[in-house]
This record gives structure tokens, C-alpha cells and sequence, in this order.
């Protein structure tokens, strides 16, 4: 898989000749400030919840690339009022099919409003699953004992974890998530945007590989073969 990192909790992921988008929040992300929205057409838009930092530009790239978008019900109706249709409406628990590639819909613990506060559904993560390849992207989320069901029913090759502690789980809890999923290779997310939850990637790095794992901060705008 082709994994393209935009920054804070956004993803491109490149399965089955489709591209998949998870999280847009680039115009309102300084460190993200060389990403041209513009230029980011996926074919399916993954959307975890309804915070800012999360959804930011989400409409914008639904509109101009046709995408069609999968989220919390409450999301997918919150997009329908600003003009888009494009979407599939899911909950926790839940499987969407597409081009042979599944999403699952996970939980995650966190919270979800929109910008003004209104309700924004529950907060959620997802797998994503092909014929051969399967990972999972959690989403903002704290740690959670149900993570080893994940693990035990799905064989990942990696998960997208969120790592910077304060509004999310932090380096300690996300090595423990990763054994929960039973899962080697874990990409970092939701790090370094804001002050809060700056972390030092030398030490994060060291602490998941004396666990035995492998921890891959990727920069913005990189892509890599994972």
C-alpha cells in the first residue's frame, strides 16, 4: 500500500487502484501549509468525527473530487446540509463494501461536536480491508481493552495510531495498543500540531523499538510503500 501523510490525523491511502482520504485538516494546519487542498481528489473519504481538526476540509474535497464520503450518520447529515449527497451513512460495528476494499466501522473513546458545538455522532475509527492487505486507522481515541477483539479477528499489517497524548492516548498507551492489536508496524498520528502534543520522535521511536515494535513517523507530504 501507498500511504501519503498531510498531516495532524490525514491520510492517503492508495488500495485496489482507489485512493482513500481519512481526516482532512490541512488550510487550518501551519505545519501543513505546503499541502495544496486543491490537489487532494480521493476516490472515498474516510471521516472519524466531527472535530475541526478533523473535518476541516472535508467538504471542500468532497465537492471538487466526487468522493464519496463514509461517516457517522450524524456527519453524513451534517454534509447533506451544506449541499453535498455524496456519502454512506455507517455506525459502530458496521461494514461498508466497495471495489472489493471493506471499511469496518470501529469505536473509539474520545468526543464529537461541530465547530458550534451541535452534536456530531460518535466518535469512531476504521478498518480497511482488501482480498490481501488490512490495517486499521483508530482515529482519536484513548486506549481500550476491546482493541484485542481487533486483533484477533483481523491480521493488520499496520495501524495508524494517534500519539500525542493530552487529547488522545500518548507513546506508553499507543505500545500497548499495539500489542492489543497484535500489530509490529504502527504509523503516528495526531502529533507536533499544536503545542499540546508535541512529542520527541528520537525517544518515541526508541520506546516502541525496545517493545519490539516498529514506529514510523512519516513527514508531511512524504509517501511510503508500507
Amino acid at each position: 500500500m501507498r500511504v501519503t501523510f498531510y498531516g495532524h490525523a490525514c491520510f492517503k491511502v492508495e488500495l485496489n487502484n482507489k485512493s482513500i482520504v481519512f481526516d482532512p485538516f490541512i488550510r487550518g494546519n501551519e505545519l501543513a501549509k505546503n499541502i495544496d487542498v486543491k490537489e487532494i481528489n480521493p476516490d472515498f473519504l474516510l471521516l472519524s468525527h466531527a472535530h475541526s481538526d478533523h473535518i476541516s476540509d472535508a467538504l471542500e474535497i468532497a465537492n471538487q473530487s466526487n468522493a464519496t464520503t463514509y461517516a457517522i450518520y450524524e456527519i453524513c447529515m451534517w454534509m447533506n446540509k451544506q449541499g453535498n449527497s455524496s456519502f454512506h451513512p455507517m455506525n459502530i460495528g458496521g461494514t461498508a463494501h466497495t471495489n472489493n476494499i471493506c471499511f469496518t466501522m470501529t469505536p473509539a473513546l474520545h468526543s464529537s461536536s461541530f465547530e458550534d458545538g451541535s452534536y456530531g455522532g460518535v466518535p469512531c475509527g476504521f478498518i480497511v480491508q482488501n482480498e490481501t492487505e488490512c490495517f486499521y486507522y483508530a482515529g482519536d481515541t484513548a486506549l481500550f481493552s476491546d482493541m484485542s477483539i481487533i486483533g484477533k479477528k483481523r491480521e493488520l499489517d499496520f495501524a495508524i495510531l494517534p500519539l500525542g497524548d493530552n487529547f488522545t492516548m500518548g507513546i506508553t498507551d499507543a505500545i500497548e495498543a499495539a500489542k492489543l492489536l497484535n500489530v509490529k508496524k504502527v504509523v503516528g498520528m495526531h502529533f507536533d500540531t499544536f503545542g499540546y502534543i508535541k512529542i520527541n520522535h528520537q525517544e518515541a521511536v526508541e520506546q516502541f523499538k525496545e517493545n519490539d515494535l516498529e514506529l514510523i513517523l512519516m513527514e508531511i507530504g512524504q509517501t511510503l510503500e508500507i
